[in-house]
């Protein structure tokens, strides 16, 4: 698989709100794994054209994500602020 467990905790210690690898479940630590699979996608998506199934994958995770920062604004416009400016998520 393209994401290794090692990886993936190092995302959660990273960007979780507790900066422990145990810290999955924060809208932090999500946006973050969603933002590495969507960016993973885009670049699969860039060599294969065809491939729908993948597409559909990516749309959903994007809508998913979306949801997650809508949460964040409207509870903890800080926390909101803080995780698109070290994703670099909004130009």
């Amino acid at each position: 698989m393209y994401l290794s467990s090692v990886k993936k905790q190092e995302l959660f210690e990273n960007h979780g709100r507790l900066k422990s690898k145990e810290d999955t479940g924060s809208p932090e630590s999500q946006v973050a794994l969603f933002t590495f699979r969507i960016n993973h996608l885009t670049q699969h998506l860039k060599t294969n054209k065809k491939d729908h199934s993948s597409r559909t994958g990516l749309l959903k995770l994007v809508g998913k994500r979306r949801r997650l920062l809508d949460y964040l604004h409207k509870n903890d416009i800080e926390r909101y602020r803080s995780i698109i400016k070290e994703l670099n998520l909004r130009k």
